[in-house]
């Protein structure tokens, strides 16, 4: 069971910077959970705050233009939460031609943020 996943239909509500978005869960039969936020799993984006400032607002503008206001997949790992209290997850959506992406990854491809472990 370590492994263990769980895959959830979310409204994106907010995105915060580069790693953190904040959703509205569609648990099915018309049931909500609102305002969870979300840390991106196995990814760390520039800072919005310090040296680091410019790049944090590319990653997280990138973000917002990619997901926010739109329904997505997240994927929690045994739905442990961070070391801030966050759920840590997997984002996923679909393409133009309609292929699932997977979000932490494209922002590693495109320079926006980096792989780590914790």
């Amino acid at each position: 069971m370590e492994n263990f996943l769980y895959h959830y239909k979310v409204y994106v509500a907010k995105v915060y910077d580069g790693d953190t978005i904040t959703v509205n869960i569609d648990l099915g039969l018309h049931t909500f959970v609102n305002k969870v936020k979300i840390r991106l799993a196995r990814i760390n984006a520039p800072e919005l705050r310090g040296a680091e400032r410019e790049k944090g607002l590319k990653s997280r503008d990138f973000l917002r233009e990619l997901i926010l206001g739109k329904e997505v997949i997240i994927q929690t790992i045994k739905d442990r939460k961070g070391k801030y209290g966050r759920y840590i997850g997997e984002v996923w959506t679909k393409n133009e031609d309609g292929e699932s992406i997977n979000v932490n990854d494209l922002l590693v491809k495109k320079r926006l943020a980096k792989k780590v472990k914790y």
